[in-house]
């Protein structure tokens, strides 16, 4: 029997949501009063923000889609964005697994997300996939040792 996990499966819609979203405003822009509010982890291994924005937001930050940002590009797990920080344009690299939130305040539409990361990045799956068979001795029978395996226990 499988076991389903609900959370993720949303999770990874509700992303998809959010990557349409922008891959759209990177083709069209933006239409009518729509703008954005994204949050997400800066402390995310594959967030690349400058360095002086991870300093000052170690970690989490809000950026605004607006009227001042450039050369949206989306990707299957990430997008970039150029964006104003004091008159100096930077790139910002933001994977959809570092999203905490993600408004669009003219339509009254919000999302919000749990981000969980490895550290190197890769989503968190609760090493479900790792779980290892476990050998335990459990009685002793008249030739010695009777050894049981308890697969995939949950803990």
């Amino acid at each position: 029997m499988s076991d389903f996990r609900y959370d993720e499966l949303v999770q990874k819609a509700l992303i998809s949501v959010v990557r349409e979203v922008l891959e759209d405003v990177a083709k069209n822009g933006l239409s009518d009063n729509h703008h954005f509010y994204i949050r997400f982890r800066t402390d995310h291994p594959r967030t690349k923000i400058p360095s002086y924005l991870k300093k000052q937001y170690p970690e989490e930050i809000m950026i605004v889609l607006q009227h001042q940002f450039w050369n949206l590009k989306t990707y299957a797990d990430r997008f970039s964005v150029d964006l104003s920080f004091n008159g100096c344009q930077e790139t910002l690299t933001i994977p959809f697994s570092s999203l905490t939130a993600f408004v669009d305040p003219s339509v009254k539409f919000a999302l919000q997300f749990t981000p969980s990361f490895e550290s190197d990045g890769s989503p968190d799956t609760g090493n479900r996939e790792t779980r290892k068979t476990e050998v335990e001795h459990e009685s002793e029978s008249d030739d010695g040792k009777i050894i049981s395996f308890d697969s995939f226990r949950k803990k």
